[in-house]
């Protein structure tokens, strides 16, 4: 079955929590394990929490993808910036710059493509979906 939850929140900081709340609750809707929903939380923060800090949007777009399997997570900014979002060298000692090396290890694939229109990114995460009565 095809499921499918789709959002917009202002890009602030504080939306990130937001964010975080509404996937929690549409994958616990749709009965995600732990895993997926731990994964899921991650993902989203940091990949809201990015286009947030370094996109100059007025609104931050989720999308929530169900098909089999995988979970598709899309988030989707309306920034000029000219580059692509791509994992920083993670410094251990700094702050930030480890987010989408988190975002690759926990995700079956990710990537980025410019967003509709031509303005923004959409960058993407695939994570295994696993349903709660699985042990």
């Amino acid at each position: 079955m095809d499921r499918r939850n789709a959002f917009q929140l202002p890009a602030l900081r504080t939306s990130a929590a937001e964010a975080r709340r509404r996937v929690l609750a549409q994958l616990r809707e749709w009965g995600a394990n732990g895993e997926t929903l731990d994964g899921a939380e991650l993902v989203i923060s940091e990949l809201f929490t990015n286009a947030v800090c370094h996109t100059d949007s007025d609104a931050i777009g989720c999308e929530l993808q169900l098909v089999g399997s995988l979970l598709r997570m899309e988030v989707v900014d309306e920034g000029w910036a000219s580059t692509a979002p791509h994992p920083g060298p993670g410094d251990l000692d700094g702050e930030g710059g480890r987010g989408l090396l988190l975002v690759d290890a926990l995700s079956e694939a990710w990537g980025v493509r410019p967003a509709a229109g031509g303005c923004g990114h959409v960058v993407w995460a695939e994570l295994r979906y696993g349903p709660a009565n699985d042990r």
